[in-house]
């Protein structure tokens, strides 16, 4: 029995070989065809009863991925064995076979290198010596067959030793494949004398060109996978720090070295001992993951999307901590695992890079400084900052913080083995995390003008960053289990700090305008950088995480040098750092209410510029996506709005003037006579002037004025600022409206993200609604706008029935069902001096919306204002309300039934029936 299968225990209870063979001599049937199905039976039995069994020692030891993966390749080799054996011997027997007759079977690729998922494809090569010949072609033929009708997806390949040749040297994938080519059965000369071919032929005086590929093909792949390891939902194989990674230090070692065992990159230098266990731990626990997912989906899935991750974490006998969840704990896990990859390839391409490169430039990197150089004690190697000697952090461990102070300073690369050196003795660097000269280094570095966000990187990459500030280390690879968070938390404060500097550089002017300006107008850039570091320094603790934070802030920005004066805007910041996003798209800015509660928590100019600032940065570090023009527009109305309170002493005398300002600019946009404007401006109230851009405004002018005396009109029109289709409709207000409109939209695959709807003194309605579609972009073709006007007039119209209609369309995404969401309703009678507002928790899902005006609608509450925000899987309406002769709702008996209606149709119980 090869080496290779040593680890799996008790392999005859996996397949008894011999006794399926008996199985198989036993069988009669003189129709070749009658035979091959026959076995087929026997064999696809067999096959079922040794997964069955790999399965259950998973269950009962469900950490051993490498001894699963190596149980699936073994029970496959005896599968094919039996398979090749039955149809030489039984279905295409051959007495006396020529030279040019014999045949090998080989394995190749990850079956090759004798590790298999539940779910893998086979991938397998028959090699003749020439061309291939009738007989082989017939044996080669039925067992593809035999294969599939054992549902098994096979990978296959016929060559001749040549072609081998040729084809490896051609295609990369192909010599790849090959590399890991593995004896099954057949010829043994034969494959012995393909192993030698493949050596001298295709390995030899090659290995940097394989290295530049397999180097260009990882660096392709990750930027497919979203190059980061620290996505939340990770691709255990082909993803940034997965099991393809390893496999690709291995394929190199194994081609430039000539190593076959992972054991072997030790002997050849690659590896210490200490990181060969790492590598063995880190694939030990992705075949792991690997084989549940495949076992809980039933199928080649290699993606750890949230519906499995919770499910994998309790296989895997995770346990709830305080402040963190099983999954969460799993996630960490992975995460850090991750890491270790990310390490080792760094460390296997320094040695690779002076073996092979010394002659050129090195592997992804420009020829720089070539010369020993020194700066500072440290040397520098081909362009590169590395150590003069191995005890250099040890005889002084700030030169930890140093390193990417001046790696930041001038530039510089690090050398992978100065960053082996540095992970070693990060611990170190406890010793001087009070010094002052370290704490102005790590300063220096966060607030860089250079590039803060890769230097910092660097520094959590080598496990120093974490060190130095341990509040930090505890949210290093801590994922958030929802769909609203792309990364983990300290990936996610780490591309935050990034993001600041690429705007206070101009480099998204486009995007963030305001920012940009306001970034040069601080009075202490440096206290708005740490408040970005540390703006989710708590989350994972039990407690509110902005509280918590603001507690770190305090005790750690004296330490980093800030004056007190900076800590105290830090910790405020930190403490409110989602204050601007929560007012901005849960509230209604058109309420001047909401402007003042706003300012009392703000009341400084210049808190207000780093809020804004930090919350633009949190939002968009959130994940690729998530920012767009709406909520651009949003923040700037608020912070305009703020601004104006602030500079003039929370007096509303600017509120008059910006409506008289409006109104001036849509009267010249317009051009109409000025008997006609003033007809009709006076139609709208104050807060209709408030709450719309101007450009909004216009738009709804000449809608009302081509509606002329109609009772109903509606026009949607894509509204590219804001990434979103504006639909307005004016009509003859009346109960139900809003929700009718709601229903239509969502019959037509729009999402509503915004509402305001507005009563003229007439007795008509405008309502604009900003929509987009279900991929966060907004409808822009004409069929689509056609669909939704028509959509919406039928409702209007009661020419469709609405609940009929939403209970055909799709259910809720099944990704979401992976997150338990308990509906609440909060209502706050003290947030407007003339609306109830009420705020809706619930589990995103289509027709919300729809369902909760519905619910208001049976009420007999009449919707001001509407405001829907998403994160992830979680949705958060609000709505300005009153009762029908339009005070606020104060009655604790008609509040407790509008909270019992909402939290129904908030948890779906049913799709209200339409009226």
């Amino acid at each position: 029995m090869p080496t290779r299968f040593a680890s799996v225990p008790h392999r005859r209870a996996l397949i008894d070989r011999r006794a399926v063979a008996e199985q198989l001599g036993a069988l009669d049937a003189r129709d070749p065809a009658a035979l091959r199905q026959s076995a087929t039976v026997v064999l696809k039995a067999a096959l079922e009863a040794g997964r069955a069994e790999i399965a259950r020692r998973l269950a009962d030891h469900p950490s051993r991925g490498l001894e699963a993966a190596a149980a699936g390749a073994f029970l496959t080799d005896q599968i094919l064995r039996l398979l090749w054996d039955f149809t030489v011997e039984r279905l295409h027997p051959n007495a006396n076979p020529t030279a040019v007759e014999r045949m090998t079977l080989i394995a190749v690729g990850g079956y090759g290198r004798g590790e298999m998922a539940p779910h893998s494809d086979i991938d397998i090569g028959f090699l003749t010596p020439w061309k291939v010949t009738g007989w082989s072609e017939q044996v080669i033929e039925s067992m593809l067959y035999s294969l599939w009708d054992m549902r098994l997806k096979v990978g296959h390949s016929s060559r001749s030793l040549d072609e081998m040749v040729r084809e490896a040297k051609a295609d990369v994938t192909v010599c790849t494949a090959l590399l890991e080519a593995r004896y099954v059965w057949g010829d043994t000369d034969l494959y012995d004398e393909a192993g030698r071919r493949f050596k001298a032929e295709v390995q030899a005086d090659s290995a940097r060109g394989f290295i530049t590929a397999k180097l260009d093909e990882r660096n392709a792949r990750h930027k497919k996978m979203g190059d980061s390891r620290y996505v939340v939902e990770p691709n255990v194989k082909e993803g940034k720090g997965g099991l393809r990674d390893l496999h690709t230090l291995f394929w190199i070692g194994k081609f430039a070295y000539n190593v076959r065992e992972p054991a072997e990159l030790v002997e050849a230098g690659l590896l210490t001992p200490t990181e060969y266990r790492q590598f063995r731990r880190a694939e030990n626990f992705l075949w792991a993951v690997r084989c549940q997912l495949h076992l809980i989906t039933n199928r080649p899935e290699d993606r750890l999307t949230f519906d499995v991750q919770r499910e994998i974490a309790e296989r895997m006998r995770f346990a709830d901590r305080p402040g963190m969840s099983k999954v969460e704990r799993f996630m960490r896990y992975y995460f850090l695992q991750a890491k270790v990859v990310g390490d080792l390839t760094g460390v296997f391409l320094a040695h690779l890079d002076e073996k092979f490169a010394s002659r050129g430039r090195r592997f992804g990197f420009p020829a720089l400084w070539r010369g020993r150089r020194k700066l500072k004690g440290f040397v520098l190697e081909r362009g590169r900052l590395a150590l003069p000697r191995d005890d250099f952090f040890r005889e002084d461990p700030v030169r930890l913080i140093e390193l990417f102070a001046l790696a930041d300073q001038h530039e510089l690369e690090i050398h992978p083995l100065a960053m082996r050196a540095a992970a070693r003795d990060a611990k170190l660097v406890d010793d001087v995390r009070t010094d002052p000269r370290a704490n102005a280094l790590f300063l220096d570095v966060l607030t860089s003008p250079r590039d803060p966000e890769t230097v910092l990187r660097w520094m959590n990459e080598a496990g120093v960053f974490g060190r130095f500030v341990p509040d930090f280390g505890r949210v290093v690879a801590q994922m958030q289990f929802d769909m609203y968070h792309h990364y983990t938390v300290d990936e996610h404060s780490i591309r935050a700090i990034g993001l600041l500097s690429r705007i206070e550089k101009g480099q998204l002017k486009e995007d963030h305008p305001l920012a940009t300006i306001l970034l040069h107008q601080l009075a202490s850039r440096r206290a708005l950088y740490v408040a970005v570091l540390l703006h989710d320094i708590a989350k994972g603790r039990s407690g509110d995480h902005s509280i918590l934070g603001a507690e770190v802030a305090e005790r750690l920005c004296p330490r980093l040098g800030l004056t007190p004066g900076e800590t105290e805007m830090v910790a405020w910041l930190v403490r409110w750092h989602l204050l601007m996003s929560a007012t901005a798209f849960k509230r209604d800015l058109a309420d001047f209410k909401t402007i003042l509660d706003f300012t009392a928590q703000v009341q400084s100019a210049e808190r207000l510029r780093m809020l804004l600032a930090l919350t633009v940065v949190d939002i968009r570090a959130v994940g690729p996506g998530v920012w767009n023009g709406w909520k651009r527009q949003l923040l700037g109305n608020l912070y305009e709005a703020a601004e104006e309170v602030l500079r003039l002493g929370h007096k509303q005398r600017g509120r008059g003037e910006r409506i008289a300002a409006k109104q001036d600019d849509l009267a010249a946009a317009l051009g109409w006579a000025p008997a006609r404007f003033e007809a009709f401006r006076k139609r709208f109230t104050e807060s209709y002037w408030i709450a719309e851009p101007v450009d909004v405004l216009e738009r709804n002018a000449v809608m009302v004025a081509e509606a002329g005396n109609a009772t109903l009109h509606v026009e949607a029109q894509v509204y590219p600022d804001r990434g979103a289709t504006l639909v307005t409709v004016y009509a003859a207000d009346h109960p139900g409206l809003f929700y009718r409109i709601a229903g239509a939209i969502h019959v037509a695959g729009g999402n509503i993200i915004d509402a305001r709807i507005h009563t003229t003194r007439d007795g008509m309605a405008l309502d604009n609604f900003l929509v987009q579609d279900p991929f966060g972009q907004p409808f822009d073709e004409e069929a689509r706008l056609t669909r939704l006007k028509t959509g919406i007039a039928d409702a209007l119209a009661n020419r469709a029935r609405l609940s009929e209609r939403l209970k055909t369309k799709a259910p809720v995404r099944l990704r979401a069902d992976a997150f338990s969401i308990e509906p609440n309703v909060f209502i706050d009678n003290k947030a407007s001096n003339r609306f109830t507002v009420i705020e809706i928790n619930a589990r995103d899902r289509p027709a919300l919306l729809y369902s909760l005006a519905h619910a208001l609608f049976q009420s007999k509450v009449t919707i001001h204002s509407a405001h829907v925000a998403t994160y992830g899987e979680r949705a958060v309406d609000t709505f300005y309300l009153t009762d029908l002769i339009g005070d606020k709702i104060v009655s604790t008996s008609r509040l407790k039934t509008i909270e019992r209606r909402l939290l129904e149709a908030a948890a779906g119980e049913e799709i209200a029936q339409a009226a």
